[in-house]
């Protein structure tokens, strides 16, 4: 059993790619679990970086990884955009004291705008394939796993609802602004 951090701590939520190259690090704080699995949040201002690129956070967002280690699913309180955004994943659980994952290409995205809900970076998903030499058994998974989130997102059905998300904004809340630098 993996110990989790006490709810305030400070991490990075580390993402790499199949060969084991480094992808996006998001400064995070932990705040709990609940039945769907492990929230992080960020606050506005908290960085996230992948070589060759910075963003900070708009605005207040919570993560949720569930225990299965197949996708994370970011919720954004402000983002002028986006409201739901599932990366699908491999493995993505506790290692170190923090949260890493494999980043799968797919993406299920509920969109604030006209594009509503969609799976993006098909694209990505075909040329890492080939590239990384991703097993059959894996994106058979993933593709299953991916139609499952998009019809769940569809449907608003917990944790993909907006009550789930709303209980961990409030929590990060709690905990105050965040420190004015973005440094988690």
């Amino acid at each position: 059993m993996t110990t989790r951090p006490a709810p305030g701590a400070r991490l990075t939520f580390r993402w790499r790619k199949w060969d084991g190259s480094p992808h996006w690090a998001h400064e995070c704080v932990y705040l709990g679990s609940d039945e769907w699995g492990d929230w992080v949040g960020q606050w506005p201002g908290a960085l996230s970086s992948r070589p060759g690129r910075e963003l900070r956070a708009e605005g207040p967002n919570v993560t949720l990884m569930p225990p299965d280690g197949e996708w994370a699913a970011t919720f954004n309180a402000s983002h002028p955009r986006m409201w739901i955004y599932i990366d699908v994943a491999w493995q993505v659980g506790w290692r170190g004291g923090e949260p890493e994952g494999i980043d799968m290409d797919l993406d299920v995205i509920h969109a604030t705008d006209e594009r509503g809900i969609f799976v993006d970076d098909r694209d990505e998903w075909d040329e890492h394939a080939q590239q990384f030499g991703y097993p059959p058994e894996v994106m058979a998974r993933l593709e299953r796993v991916t139609a499952d989130l998009e019809r769940r997102v569809t449907a608003s059905t917990p944790p993909f609802d907006e009550a789930t998300s709303a209980r961990w904004l409030a929590v990060l809340a709690e905990l105050g602004p965040g420190p004015g630098s973005g440094n988690a």
